[in-house]
């Protein structure tokens, strides 16, 4: 077997395998990124939390606000070019290369994604759970939560409001 069919084979486990798990990687564009903060309307000091993070660019967009970040990744290879990514803010950024199923989420006031629909019920419910009492921010790219109305809305961007 060459390096290259090698290379080839680690490159489509990686991407694969995430899909047991949740949904494939699909970069947030840059002006989506833009939106979803704006919607979050977190202020410096603040904590996002992104599950998926992909390349991290969704961190570094919030890093540069003064926000401080924590990305999960589970895909192996997108976790390092995250935290490389990353590397510059890494004062207010941080990467965790796991299964955000089955993490303990850290203390946050906003949280991204980009899930697929079948997902965004078990989302719902593990921010219910996990952060009762506490105000907390849900922004969705493309994806609804089921049965529950948005506060906001704006170019594919989802806005929920947790208390």
């Amino acid at each position: 077997m060459s390096i290259l069919s090698t290379v080839l084979i680690i490159v489509i486990l990686c991407f694969g395998f995430v899909l047991l798990f949740g949904p494939p990687y699909l970069p947030t564009l840059k002006q989506q990124s833009k939106t979803a903060l704006e919607l979050m309307d977190l202020q410096p000091g603040q904590t996002m939390l992104e599950l998926g993070c992909g390349d991290g660019r969704v961190l570094n967009a919030a890093a540069k606000k003064g926000i401080h970040s924590v990305g999960y990744e589970l895909n192996p290879l997108l976790f390092v070019f995250a935290w490389l990514n990353t590397f510059r803010y890494r004062k207010l950024v941080t990467v965790i290369w796991g299964n955000y199923w089955v993490k303990q989420w850290p203390s946050t006031d906003g949280i991204f994604v980009f899930i697929m629909d079948k997902h965004m019920a078990k989302v719902d419910k593990k921010i219910i759970q996990q952060y009762k009492g506490k105000h907390v921010k849900l922004v969705s790219y493309t994806f609804k939560v089921p049965g529950k109305k948005p506060t906001k809305e704006r170019g594919g961007l989802f806005l929920y409001t947790y208390n």
